[in-house]
């Protein structure tokens, strides 16, 4: 690891350490995929306390992580709770960020929003995943920030827009995507990729041993490991797909899957 890799590690250590000692619930920033792959790949002995990770609903690419004291269990909702009333929950909140004037509003990227965002001097740590829905987008933020956005974003490049905060937000929102059938060899990372993407193997090769493809949060850089159901992949700059398993097998031994790839 380089010195950030390492002192990110170490950030999260003391965050587990700070959760033993005085039995309260720690959270860190909003992490990355290479970030979340550091957690995953530290040992667990070196950490005082155990820990879940949440990014505001159950796809979510960036993630918070929360280190628990052992009074504390994960109920899977995004909630902490310990056996009789509820704990502390993650400090996230969704904002519903909307053209002022659809008429007049351009079309807006995933870009423009994370742009606008950081230009008002908030860290990319601050801020989770931007999802675009139509002419609107959902961005999760640290609760911190959310007033700050909600009182100071009001343009994207050309469009006025107004930031709310988005109630009753569902913990199983899942962004839009198209199913992706076929039939490959065998149940392996390249071989479903290659499926998906319209990248010769070679290329889907190098991505794979390039540390661009993460499965569940955790780096993968080997081309045989074997996908089980509902896999979440990410591929740094060209999405993600989520394996829903094998439909059928075809009498020459090939396998008809199905993944979901969000657009």
């Amino acid at each position: 690891m380089d010195k950030e890799e390492t002192l990110l590690q170490k950030r999260l250590i003391e965050l587990s350490r700070i959760a033993y000692t005085r039995g309260i619930v720690t959270f860190s920033d909003l992490l990355n995929l290479n970030e979340l792959n550091i957690l995953h790949t530290t040992p667990k002995n070196l950490f005082y306390s155990r820990y879940e990770t949440f990014g505001g609903y159950d796809l979510a690419e960036r993630q918070m992580v929360a280190f628990l004291p052992d009074a504390l269990y994960y109920n899977g909702t995004g909630n902490l709770a310990d056996s009789d009333e509820s704990g502390l929950g993650y400090p996230l909140e969704v904002l519903k960020i909307r053209p002022l004037n659809q008429r007049f509003s351009e079309e807006l990227g995933h870009r423009d929003y994370l742009g606008a965002v950081m230009n008002l001097g908030i860290e990319r740590c601050k801020l989770g995943d931007i999802m675009i829905d139509g002419t609107d987008a959902f961005l999760f933020v640290r609760k911190e920030m959310a007033e700050y956005i909600r009182e100071n974003l009001t343009r994207i490049r050309h469009t006025s827009v107004q930031a709310e905060t988005a109630l009753d937000f569902p913990v199983s929102y899942e962004p839009k995507y198209e199913e992706v059938r076929g039939t490959v060899a065998s149940v392996r990372l390249d071989t479903v990729l290659a499926l998906v993407y319209p990248l010769s193997r070679s290329k889907i090769t190098a991505y794979i041993e390039g540390a661009r493809v993460f499965v569940n949060g955790k780096l993968i850089t080997s081309n045989g490991y074997r996908l089980k159901e509902r896999d979440i992949i990410s591929v740094r700059k060209m999405g993600r797909i989520v394996y829903d398993g094998v439909l059928s097998e075809t009498k020459k031994g090939r396998y008809m899957v199905q993944v979901r790839k969000y657009l």
